[in-house]
């Protein structure tokens, strides 16, 4: 035989050696009674005991609270449609097909806003998809609200913010991505639904809602029932805003709503002196009503 590969069989041979002798002992091991070997319990033993394993168990999940009652909201988008001016479809039809260009986006701080749940604080799923819009006024100028929008709030009640801004001259200006959930109304529901993240607030829509502010007027800095109103390029803007929001969601007109509706305390009067037939046209030039 030849010497270099002498080493090599007896290394070989060992280790069939030892593997038949692993195979024994495994053998042995599944057969073991648990008083064998000290008592230490067989394989068979340990296997059957993973399988009767139980299965690991999910947090309980426990009913949500459903919101208290509420008037039913009845759209003023409601109703007849009258033929658009055709100066109108043109303008604002040119307007949407600029809106990118047109809205800014500011950086607010991210104590303001978070993301959206995709389930209770009870354990339940929830879907974050917006379904519904909601109309508010800022009351003060634009800078004053972006002011507020970019200062840290570590306390719950002073967090706030809006998807969209509109000013005066119809500035479009974004503070929340629409992905994400603004923090536009505390103690609220919208057709019987609410979500309820945070127990120590109650239930809100902010989780499936969209929020857009108008800048008020300056005679509107005040808590008088009215005020002169938002501007001919606040309506072009807020329509455009509302169009293609209305178009990326499942969101219809009569979905369209006010924070003096949503609001569960009763404490909201916004958006004040909105007119609903300028918004109306507008939707209607844009496609998106009637």
């Amino acid at each position: 035989m030849n010497e270099h590969l002498r080493p090599l069989l007896l290394a070989c041979a060992g280790a069939g050696v030892l593997s038949i002798g692993g195979l024994a002992w495994l053998a042995r091991d599944l057969v073991a009674s648990p008083g064998n070997a000290g008592g230490r319990p067989s394989l068979l033993d340990i296997l059957e005991e993973v399988r009767q394993a139980r299965p690991l168990q999910e947090k309980p999940r426990r009913p949500a609270p459903s919101p208290p009652e509420q008037s039913r909201w009845l759209t003023p988008l409601a109703g007849r449609c009258p033929a658009p001016d055709p100066a109108l479809v043109q303008r604002m039809q040119a307007l949407a097909a600029t809106l990118e260009q047109r809205r800014m986006r500011v950086r607010i701080d991210p104590s303001n806003y978070g993301q959206r749940f995709r389930s209770d604080t009870f354990g339940n799923p929830v879907d974050p998809t917006p379904r519904v819009v909601v109309l508010h006024e800022t009351v003060f100028g634009l800078r004053s609200a972006l002011n507020t929008f970019v200062t840290p709030h570590p306390r719950d009640e002073d967090q706030v913010s809006y998807h969209t801004l509109i000013g005066e001259r119809g500035e479009i200006v974004e503070t929340v991505a629409p992905e994400d959930r603004a923090f536009g109304a505390g103690n609220s529901a919208f057709d019987g639904r609410w979500v309820v993240t945070n127990p120590r607030v109650g239930g809100s829509i902010n989780n499936f809602a969209l929020h857009l502010s108008l800048e008020t007027p300056v005679d509107g800095e005040d808590a008088e029932p009215q005020h002169s109103g938002y501007s001919e390029a606040q309506y072009d803007a807020t329509a455009v805003v509302l169009a293609d929001w209305m178009r990326r969601f499942p969101i219809e007109p009569r979905q369209i709503t006010t924070h003096r509706h949503v609001d569960l305390n009763g404490e909201r009067a916004d958006p004040r002196s909105f007119d609903w037939a300028r918004l109306g046209l507008r939707l209607q030039a844009l496609g998106i009503r009637c």
